[in-house]
């Protein structure tokens, strides 16, 4: 596996920790944000989700992931229902009130960090 592939993907250690600062939660069922789907077992099963996407160079990273459950995770990857904009505002907020020194600059994949 290539260097910028490992970087972007959450390693097992970071996704434990993502999960025990989410207490096993996922961020947008927590807050009751659209709950529409009957689906049970779509709120149940969770994924680690990127803030900012693997596609864009997106770290693995805890500054760079949250706990969302798979219907969420589906919301905001798909984008059909005009959620993306503030599924990702509310994870913005989220991370930055639980890293102080968060920066979005710094989620990215530098092939050259110097």
């Amino acid at each position: 596996m290539k260097k910028r592939t490992r970087k972007l993907q959450f390693d097992t250690k970071t996704k434990q920790k993502i999960y025990q600062r989410e207490k096993g939660q996922c961020l947008f069922c927590s807050m009751n944000y659209h709950m529409e789907n009957w689906d049970t077992y779509a709120y149940k099963v969770k994924d680690i989700m990127h803030y900012i996407n693997k596609s864009a160079g997106g770290l693995g990273i805890m500054e760079n992931g949250v706990l969302g459950c798979r219907y969420h995770h589906s919301l905001l990857d798909n984008g059909n229902k005009g959620l993306r904009q503030e599924m990702l505002q509310i994870m913005k907020e989220y991370l930055k009130s639980k890293h102080p020194e968060w920066d979005e600059s710094k989620l990215v994949y530098e092939k050259y960090d110097f």
